[in-house]
């Protein structure tokens, strides 16, 4: 293995298993950080206008992947200083251990009949209205949350970092986060945050087909996982979340999809695997365990490829140079 391969490799693990130790800090996260400057960025370039969108886009997302470029070209001078930087960067990435560990916190409030606990925390975990649900639309809503979330906090970021390195991961949780920040139909945003939400379509599909794949290899019922994503990930209104949660349905046998409530606005949405069985407050654990798996894999998945790709590079560059 070659040394930048070994790099990414030890840099990768080290990060994973960072976020299973410690998850994300309450204060000093490097993310939180980017999204207070990117919010700095925001009021001095917004206007209801799709281009001012863009452009706030481009210095914030171009920005965090320029500065990552900076810090993997300084670190390649040292095997030690690539494997750190890779290591710190994968860890500030990831958020697949702090996803589990609301997920959890919620399921066993609705465990304990604590219903007031649950509605508290959901916003924690997804932009939903609380008030709006009961416990097993509260269930619902955080299985379908650690279903989405595992794409885009932990596959997203691993197969960009496969592909591009630090400047890969660090870029990918940058659209990811300019996305939840600007990127939904609310007034202000509608056309402000359309360069964001349309980058962030096209950043997580990768990680989207990857999860749903691992989704169905590492979930319970494999068979169902492909029926349903086959069938109903079409049906979701989100290139990405689509066949992810109906990945997630179908390895769980669960129903998910239908009415959802988002501060005053309504959605209906359609029903993924609407054969199978309502969630319930058990299944927000069943879905975290489905969720490590699937992360565990995606980092070999993002290894591997990242090996292979190499492999298949210098096989060309060699034969050309014959």
């Amino acid at each position: 293995m070659r040394a930048d391969h070994f790099g990414f490799a030890c840099g990768a693990a080290l990060g994973f298993l960072g976020d299973l130790a410690l998850g994300d800090p309450r204060r000093g996260h490097p993310v939180a950080a980017f999204g207070r400057a990117a919010h700095a960025v925001e009021r001095r370039l917004w206007r209801d206008h799709r281009g001012h969108g863009a452009l706030h886009t481009l210095v914030c997302a171009g920005g965090a992947a320029a500065a990552g470029a900076l810090l993997a070209r300084a670190a390649r001078t040292s095997p030690r200083a690539d494997i750190a930087l890779t290591a710190a960067a994968t860890w500030a990435v990831l958020g697949g251990t702090s996803l589990g560990r609301e997920a959890r916190a919620i399921g066993g409030a609705l465990a304990a009949g604590d219903l007031d606990v649950a509605r508290e925390r959901l916003p924690h975990l997804c932009g939903r209205d609380p008030q709006a649900l009961d416990g097993q639309q509260i269930a619902r809503a955080v299985v379908e949350s650690v279903a989405e979330n595992t794409s885009d906090a932990v596959v997203g970021a691993l197969v960009w970092g496969a592909l591009a390195g630090v400047p890969g991961l660090v870029g990918f949780r940058a659209v990811n986060t300019l996305d939840a920040m600007v990127g939904h139909k609310s007034p202000r945003y509608r056309r402000f945050g359309w360069a964001s939400a349309r980058l962030d379509d096209v950043a997580g599909w990768p990680g989207a087909r990857l999860t749903a794949v691992l989704a169905a290899v590492a979930g319970p019922d494999p068979r169902g996982a492909w029926r349903v994503a086959r069938r109903d990930a079409r049906l979701h209104p989100s290139p990405n979340a689509g066949p992810v949660e109906a990945a997630f349905a179908g390895a769980l046998g669960v129903r998910l999809g239908g009415t959802l409530a988002y501060a005053g606005r309504v959605e209906h949405r359609p029903v993924l695997g609407a054969e199978l069985r309502p969630v319930e407050s058990a299944d927000i654990e069943r879905a975290v365990r489905l969720s490590r798996r699937v992360a565990l894999l995606a980092l070999g998945t993002a290894v591997a490829g990242r090996a292979l790709g190499s492999l298949v590079s210098r096989t060309v560059r060699t034969r050309r140079s014959r």
